[in-house]
């Protein structure tokens, strides 16, 4: 006789309620996060042209190493600026700082540009080599105190910390612009200062660089406190609003590395001025920068020094041209050399990405002087 066993009825699969549960709950806390992120994070530049601060930075530290005292000290410092209002002024001003090794020889071309608008702006300058001999009685007694300065070498930096210094002394100004002595303006007064007072980014110049020109300068193991991915580079002259002026002095750091590690003696291809505050700003406000100077230049020869304008070569249709510019590009030094082109957003709106340019030569002056009023109408 077969013995036949009784069937056996499969219960029916439970669904897997806490699967579902916990997807719901990590969906929910990422909408949330999105809607409502980290009270540090909630408030992006208004204006900023760029993105907010990197996603990276809301992510918990790795801790690879053990933070020093000097790092914890600077990015509270830095972080409380970058979080506090700034007083408001009843007579905001554009401090022009000027960063020359003696005499300036566009001084009449700056007193046409400034003509009328006292009260608006500011003069500092900061001659490295030589005492200047001023032409125009608005430079005059607006010397600051100097030490010498090697073009590209740390003691570009110190000079910039010294004009930024003493520019914030004066409460009402809250824009501080550095210029050479090669600079002129390329638009009018009233054009310039509501470009930089309609927003709060500041214009500094920042690219990733993975030549020889770029990150390939560096030995990383010199900088621990710095990720390799995050070292940028570019122009030295930069448009930064009070906040970041004062984060500029706040830092010592990433300076102090940069002074360490950019010493004559060693023999390194450190150009410290190219690097330090775009690497800076990438790494502590990136959304809070431009990307690009707001002085041009043109480095289309491909020399180790951008091109020089002799008086034959300023002409209204090369100076107009210039006024008419509104991408921006970057070019990387290694073998790829990848160019990089984006349009200048200001106030996410796409605009003339130039306010002033170098570099011109002292006998220029006198076509600048005749061409003034034409090229920098609108």
């Amino acid at each position: 006789m077969t013995v036949m066993m009784p069937q056996r009825h499969r219960a029916a699969a439970k669904k897997p309620m806490w699967i579902i549960v916990l997807l719901s709950m990590v969906c929910v806390v990422l909408i949330g996060t999105y809607v409502f992120p980290p009270r540090r994070y909630s408030k992006c530049y208004l204006f900023a042209s760029s993105v907010c601060t990197p996603f990276k930075d809301w992510l918990p530290s790795m801790g690879q190493r053990e933070r020093t005292d000097e790092e914890i000290i600077s990015s509270v410092v830095i972080r409380d600026i970058l979080s506090m209002p700034m007083p408001v002024s009843k007579n905001p001003k554009i401090a022009l700082m000027f960063l020359t090794p003696g005499s300036l020889p566009f001084e009449s071309l700056w007193e046409k540009f400034l003509q009328g608008h006292e009260g608006r702006y500011s003069i500092y300058v900061h001659a490295s080599r030589e005492k200047p001999v001023h032409t125009s009685s608005l430079f005059a007694g607006r010397d600051i105190h100097s030490d010498a300065v090697v073009w590209g070498l740390i003691s570009m930096i110190d000079a910039e910390k010294r004009l930024l210094a003493n520019a914030l002394e004066d409460v009402d100004n809250q824009f501080f612009v550095l210029l050479s002595d090669s600079c002129v303006p390329l638009h009018s007064f009233d054009y310039v200062y509501n470009y930089l007072m309609g927003t709060n980014i500041s214009f500094i110049d920042c690219f990733k660089d993975p030549g020889p020109h770029g990150t390939g300068r560096y030995s990383i193991e010199m900088f621990p406190e710095i990720d390799e991915r995050d070292f940028r580079k570019g122009a030295q002259w930069f448009a930064v609003t009070r906040r970041h002026a004062l984060m500029i002095l706040a830092d010592s750091l990433y300076y102090k590395k940069f002074k360490l590690y950019c010493k004559p003696a060693e023999g390194r291809n450190c150009i410290a001025d190219e690097h330090y505050l775009p690497t800076l700003f990438n790494m502590v406000d990136p959304g809070g920068i431009s990307n690009w100077s707001v002085t041009h230049v043109d480095w289309s020869e491909g020399k180790w020094h951008p091109r020089s304008y002799s008086a034959a070569d300023v002409t209204y249709d090369l100076l107009k041209n210039i006024t008419a510019i509104d991408e921006n590009f970057h070019v990387t030094s290694d073998e790829k050399k990848l160019v990089m082109q984006k349009p200048c957003l200001w106030n996410g709106s796409k605009r003339p990405c130039y306010l002033f340019a170098r570099k011109f030569n002292p006998e220029a002056l006198d076509n600048l002087l005749k061409l003034f009023t034409s090229y920098t109408s609108v």
